[in-house]
């Protein structure tokens, strides 16, 4: 089904062009109004259950331990390969060396995400042990798999890029702005 939204501007202006040059010097007839229609359509939130905060920041947990080895935290993140095992051991890597573990991690704000059904967003605030990083806030999604939970690929590009930027570094990052 097509249907155009038309905007009250878009209207005034086909109005304002009839009324003005086209029509002669006789006397103007009024414009009968056009309704606006919109498609949107709501994305229909999953009948289940939000997952528990824990669910999520279990995940992250998981994904920052230093000591469990990059293979086993495929499963972890969405549409990983072994050759990401690395990056994922990087990623550990830094927050131990950068000397932000152990982390403390809330998840707050969980949703239904717009752009994928079935995923959950979640504001995730980040405590590290080091004091000169602060508290920072960052936006997460993540993916149902199997009964668990997974950082969407998404998330995770970002967080472990993040993880190669820090990678053999023993200065802490800046704090965020």
């Amino acid at each position: 089904m097509c249907s155009h939204r038309i905007g009250w501007p878009a209207v005034l202006a086909a109005a304002v062009l009839v009324m003005s040059g086209c029509a002669g010097h006789q006397p103007a007839e009024p414009v009968a109004e056009i309704p606006v229609t919109s498609t949107t359509v709501p994305v229909q939130a999953p009948s289940s259950a939000l997952p528990a905060p824990e669910a999520l920041t279990d995940v992250l947990y998981r994904l920052s331990d230093p000591e469990v080895p990059g293979a086993d935290k495929l499963p972890l993140v969405e549409g990983a390969k072994p050759a990401d095992a690395a990056t994922i051991d990087k990623f550990a890597t830094a927050l131990r060396d950068g000397g932000y573990l152990p982390l403390n991690l809330e998840a707050a704000d969980l949703g239904w995400s717009d752009r994928y059904p079935g995923n959950v967003t979640a504001d995730v605030t980040v405590n590290t042990a080091n004091p000169a990083a602060g508290t920072f806030a960052f936006p997460m999604e993540f993916t149902p798999n199997h009964g668990d939970w997974q950082l969407s690929q998404a998330t995770a590009k970002s967080l472990l890029a993040f993880g190669n930027a820090q990678a053999g570094s023993t200065q802490p990052a800046p704090p965020p702005p």
